[in-house]
């Protein structure tokens, strides 16, 4: 019959070859991620060459003298001339603000604002608290 110590072996040796499959089968799982990665990786760097190779495309000096040329020949635009910028005298004065604006909307009723029918004698009440 069995010993208690070849039982006690048995269940250590099933114990190992159990925790050696978990191992095994983590490991696995942990290289299948960084395979993943990996591939991300190489496909993140072809789309970033990709890109760069369009914007340098797009940004060749010939190309955009030709589409200089298009645009003004075909929408008549013209470039910018030193006579478009304004100076700062140039600008408009300085927007009325709300309080001209009401009081002129209003026919100078704004500056009563605050006062009630009375005048100065009336409290002021403002959010519920009267001052």
């Amino acid at each position: 019959m069995f010993r208690t110590s070849d039982i006690v072996l048995i269940a250590v040796m099933v114990s190992a070859a159990a925790l050696t499959f978990k191992t095994k089968r983590e490991a696995e799982e942990q290289l299948a991620a960084v395979h993943k990665i990996q591939a991300q990786i190489r496909y993140e760097e072809d789309t970033i060459d990709l890109l760069k190779a369009d914007w340098s495309l797009l940004t060749q000096p010939s190309r955009l003298q030709k589409l200089a040329e298009i645009y003004k020949s075909q929408l008549e635009l013209e470039p910018v001339s030193a006579r478009q910028i304004i100076g700062l005298d140039d600008l408009p004065a300085k927007p009325l603000t709300i309080e001209d604006l009401s009081s002129q909307r209003l026919g100078g009723m704004a500056d009563n604002s605050g006062k009630g029918p009375l005048g100065d004698k009336d409290p002021v009440v403002t959010g519920g608290i009267v001052q």
